[in-house]
């Protein structure tokens, strides 16, 4: 969305016979969502991991646990200590259960141990392992009633718990993530016979995103005639918005033009005015034949100026192209036009 200019007169609409100059404007706005009260200085609208900088209160206990959202997007150290968790506690749980109606209805339990409290218990716990899993050995028999509905409940249990793990695993593989890596800054750097606002990207993974498009909006802090600051947004127009093929890193470029919003934008303008631009990527992943996406953003002190980056490439080996994603976030001194 290009800025409007100040010589441009204003369109007005019709409205019963009532021309309304406000209304027409507030229709022409760009907004991605935020809306224009998000107006406090020096706070991200998006986070460096793609989430939103959103602090939800006064929501449900459920809505805001999540739990399975949670469980598919957590990362696989967390998850896998999870499932770890919920296995021993579990156990730890019936073997208790196990001891309370009475090591004696454990028919084997005193051969395997050595008759204390303590090894009664852990005689106790791999029972429950054994149990839980349906193993079933046969050493160790539950005998009466209690313990046998007490192992006849841990069985159903087990089963259910595994059955959830098992989907819990399979949407963990199955879902498509977009592993895109984004150079640390963004730069002010020439291009061609003007200056231009770029950032850089690489594919991460060896699988193949295609039809890759790119949007991104700038954000940042206006003053209205009565003095008070609102959030307004942006459309920057990119040289190139798509591409087919993503072999190799991308760097993304908005000619700053006459007509660019950035055009006679100086570090302390981005700065007052609270700049951050914001990054949305989508891509079809040929692996999965799904649409991914990722959100990233850049804030007015994560911009670098006067600086281009250093070429992550080069061909010289025995014809095939080998790329460096260590060089990603490199740059060199580059005079600005």
């Amino acid at each position: 969305m290009k800025a409007q200019s100040p010589n441009t007169r204003p369109v007005t609409k019709n409205l019963g016979g009532i021309n309304s100059t406000l209304v027409e404007q507030e229709e022409r706005r760009q907004d991605l969502g935020f809306g224009t009260k998000l107006n406090d200085a020096y706070s991200r609208l998006i986070n460096k991991d793609g989430s939103f900088n959103i602090n939800r209160v006064n929501d449900s206990f459920w809505d805001r646990l999540n739990l399975y959202n949670r469980l598919i997007t957590m990362r696989w150290s967390k998850f896998l200590g999870l499932v770890l968790l919920f296995y021993v506690s579990e156990n730890l749980v019936f073997a208790s259960f196990y001891m309370l109606a009475g090591p004696e209805n454990l028919r084997g339990l005193l051969d395997v141990t050595d008759g204390s409290t303590f090894g009664q218990f852990w005689g106790a716990f791999f029972f429950s392992a054994q149990t839980l899993t349906t193993v079933g050995y046969g050493h160790i028999s539950p005998v009466g009633y209690v313990t046998s509905l007490i192992a006849a409940f841990e069985s159903m249990i087990g089963l259910l718990a595994f059955a959830l793990v098992t989907g819990l695993l399979y949407g963990r593989f199955s879902r498509p993530v977009a592993h895109i890596r984004f150079s640390r800054n963004a730069v002010f750097a020439p291009y061609l016979d003007v200056n231009g606002w770029m950032f850089r990207i690489i594919n991460t993974r060896s699988h193949q995103l295609i039809d890759l498009q790119v949007e991104v909006t700038l954000s940042r802090l206006e003053a209205k005639p009565d003095g008070t600051r609102y959030r307004r947004y942006y459309g920057l127009n990119l040289e190139r918005a798509k591409v087919t093929f993503f072999p190799t890193n991308w760097t993304l470029v908005h000619p700053i033009t006459s007509e660019s919003p950035l055009h006679g934008c100086t570090p302390e303008d981005l700065k007052e005015s609270d700049a951050e631009f914001l990054i949305l990527l989508r891509a079809m992943d040929d692996t999965f034949s799904q649409v991914v996406h990722t959100r990233y953003s850049y804030r007015f002190d994560e911009v670098l100026w006067g600086r281009k980056y250093r070429v992550m490439f080069d061909s010289s080996h025995q014809g095939i192209v080998r790329l460096d994603l260590d060089k990603l976030d490199d740059t060199d001194p580059a005079p600005l036009n």
